[in-house]
């Protein structure tokens, strides 16, 4: 039985015709990556602190999450943006794709934990479902947490590496595809496949801005093309940091990560000398850009 069928017909229908984001001047931070599996009291408190930053969350809604994330998202539409929480092994998964944008989610994600490579042509079939609903993809790549070691699990970094997005962000040229954690501890064939694709994006959430909080000037060796004019660059391209837009990676309620991740984006991008304009385009100015082209490009659709 589907999860979905807990929720009205009337939502569902609201949600298809509420695609647009009901805020119509830039916010001054757009949030990639907020889990919602549920816990109580949590979108409340998310609420809060998006209203204080003039923020819009990008929700990752799990099956569990639902029922009270689409409420809020439909109570909010100017602070909350739903993505389906979706497993590509699920033989559900094209289904509960469908109902996810009738509900008006505008993606799909956190994508983790596959059984095959996220470039297996078996889950090519998702991913062209998600073209054609103007549907954003965000998959975790890199190394992922053990929850109980003790249980054997089939799960594999090697499937998940930020990689495996090169084919996907080259086979749908149109389709935005973000990969959280930059590939973490893989940077640079993170940030190179990103170089030339102009739809791939990474967030840097997660534990890479900690371990790495010594050498924060290491990244410039990641994004080193910024004002480059080169055979080897993409033409006329924005500054290479650019590729980058924030995630806070909240999940199970921790929202102390929403305060200190935007501290260590900013000590880092400080670092590394980032201009004020670009650091606008990380935060906000790159995801506002990608929701108002989605947004027109469904409009167009329909």
């Amino acid at each position: 039985m589907l999860w979905i069928g807990i929720w009205t017909a009337g939502v569902l229908l609201t949600g298809a015709a509420a695609i647009a984001t009901a805020q119509t001047a830039p916010p001054k931070l757009i949030d990639v990556h907020e889990h919602f599996d549920g816990e109580p009291g949590v979108l409340q408190q998310m609420l809060i602190k998006l209203q204080a930053a003039d923020g819009i969350g990008i929700l990752l809604v799990t099956q569990k999450g639902f029922p009270e994330a689409s409420k809020f998202i439909h109570e909010h539409p100017d602070r909350f943006i739903g993505f389906g929480d979706i497993k590509l092994d699920d033989p559900n998964a094209l289904q509960e794709i469908d109902q996810f944008h009738q509900a008006g989610f505008r993606g799909l994600g956190e994508i983790t934990s596959s059984e095959k490579n996220y470039d297996d042509p078996s889950y090519w079939p998702i991913y062209d479902r998600a073209a054609k609903y103007h549907m954003i993809l965000l998959f975790h790549t890199g190394i992922v947490l053990r929850r109980d070691p003790d249980q054997p699990e089939n799960v594999s970094f090697d499937r998940m590496r930020a990689t495996r997005l090169d084919l996907i962000a080259r086979h749908w040229p149109k389709m935005i595809v973000i990969g959280a954690h930059l590939g973490n501890p893989d940077y640079a064939e993170a940030a190179e496949i990103a170089r030339w694709s102009p739809n791939l994006y990474f967030d840097l959430s997660g534990s890479s801005l900690i371990k790495m909080s010594g050498d924060y000037g290491f990244f410039r060796s990641i994004f080193w093309w910024s004002g480059m004019v080169s055979p080897h660059t993409p033409p006329g391209g924005p500054d290479a940091f650019e590729k980058l837009v924030f995630g806070s990676d909240i999940f199970q309620g921790e929202l102390g990560e929403f305060d200190a991740g935007q501290r260590r984006y900013h000590e880092m991008l400080d670092a590394c000398r980032v201009p004020q304009n670009v650091q606008d385009m990380i935060f906000s100015g790159t995801m506002w850009r990608i929701l108002q082209e989605q947004q027109q490009a469904a409009g167009l659709r329909r």
